[in-house]
């Protein structure tokens, strides 16, 4: 058994991103990822919105992501149902900087502004307790290995070992299941700085530009496959694809014959109830959850990357507040400061990951019904909770 003051589990964006901020507030930690490597070559991409690159700002590496894709100017909502396309659905000329990152992308470069010895591979969390007579937190990992650590932060993702601890409820999942992957265009794709969205019938297929060569797409429906296991095969997911886009334009159901192979997924989205995050135990003593562990939801307004990077920002600026910046070298943690800090953040975050969620869910849930009338409520309760559908955007996470 050895000893770590700050552990952090999980290190995709919101582990490694809580990382970098702790850095930049001169707090030492450790991220433990229970994959061999980095997890860089899995997943697709995701939206980044202006609240995600007040959060990139804060942690100095805005500047690099944004090197890597075009920003959006317009997003448009194309309706194919009776055959025949009706581009005034909706158009949004977007107001603030939103892009579309791959998620290699956005590891690599958190990855590359860390210390080299910030993360530990081969490390999955099995449990975690208190000591009864200290009350720090002991970690044991499926290899055996067991730490003692001051603080825990617990960034492994919406099935979280460190939110059971806190017994936090189940996620549950939208009746929805999404396809997601990426087409390279070789000479350049006609599609310019437009995320276009495509609806017919039940079907929801988005089309979002990453470069000037590069598209990440999804495709969404309310019907669940029920042998799933199959959905690890590449060329499966991409056969499916094909067919269910069968009767979408033609240069829909192009860009999903000429996916890379490599980065087709088939996912079964998964949320946190709004009440869950309203009334849940976010923080217990010196551990606390953040990211994806904290508030998981659908990817139907492109923030759950966004929001883990605002987690980021506003839990290293509390642990800084209370003093945990100005520690000398070899010195301990102080305990009590770290509980203070967990309490501030989770009051700070809270009203914020309820709005968020809510929105996701009713979209959702909307979304994942056959019933026009079920669809009829869902939406009359979206608009009546969020008149502006877009003010999530407009949030400051303030400095680091």
């Amino acid at each position: 058994m050895y000893e770590e003051e700050v552990v952090i589990i999980g290190a995709g964006i919101s582990g490694l991103a809580t990382a970098l901020a702790l850095h930049k507030k001169g707090i030492k930690s450790v991220v433990m990822e229970r994959s061999e490597t980095l997890r860089n070559d899995s997943g697709t991409a995701i939206g980044i919105r202006p609240n995600g690159w007040r959060a990139l700002d804060q942690l100095g590496v805005a500047d690099i992501l944004r090197r890597t894709a075009i920003p959006f100017q317009r997003e448009r909502v194309v309706s194919l149902d009776g055959g025949r396309k009706q581009e005034d659905i909706s158009l949004y000329h977007c107001i603030g900087e939103t892009r579309c990152l791959r998620r290699k992308d956005i590891i690599d470069t958190l990855y590359a502004a860390l210390p080299p010895t910030t993360v530990k591979f081969s490390c999955q969390l099995e449990s975690i307790k208190l000591d009864p007579h200290t009350t720090k937190p002991i970690l044991r990992f499926i290899d055996g290995n067991t730490i003692t650590t001051k603080v825990v932060i617990g960034c492994d993702g919406g099935k979280s070992t460190v939110a059971d601890f806190l017994n936090l409820k189940p996620t549950k999942t939208f009746p929805i299941f999404s396809v997601r992957g990426l087409t390279n265009y070789p000479n350049g794709h006609p599609f310019g700085h437009e995320f276009t969205n495509f609806m017919k019938d039940d079907m929801h297929v988005g089309r979002v530009p990453i470069d000037n060569n590069t598209i990440y797409w999804f495709s969404s429906q309310p019907y669940i496959p029920k042998d799933e296991g199959i959905w690890k095969n590449p060329e499966v997911i991409r056969q499916y694809a094909i067919e269910l886009l069968g009767n979408f334009p033609h240069e829909i159901q192009e860009m999903a014959k000429n996916a890379d192979i490599n980065s087709l997924s088939f996912t079964h989205l998964r949320y946190r109830d709004p009440w869950d995050l309203l009334l849940g135990t976010f923080s217990r003593g010196t551990v606390t959850v953040a990211g994806d562990a904290m508030h998981v939801m659908g990817p139907f307004m492109g923030q759950g990357g966004s929001a883990a990077l605002e987690d980021a920002v506003v839990l290293a600026r509390n642990m800084a507040q209370v003093g945990l910046n100005h520690i000398q070298s070899g010195s301990n943690v102080i305990v009590h400061r770290v509980g203070e800090a967990f309490n501030r953040f989770v009051r700070q975050r809270r009203v914020r990951v309820v709005r968020l969620s809510l929105q996701a869910y009713l979209i959702g849930m909307m979304l994942g019904t056959s019933s026009h009338l079920k669809k009829i409520i869902w939406t009359m309760l979206l608009n009546f909770f969020f008149p502006n559908q877009k003010s999530h955007m407009d949030y400051d996470c303030g400095d680091l």
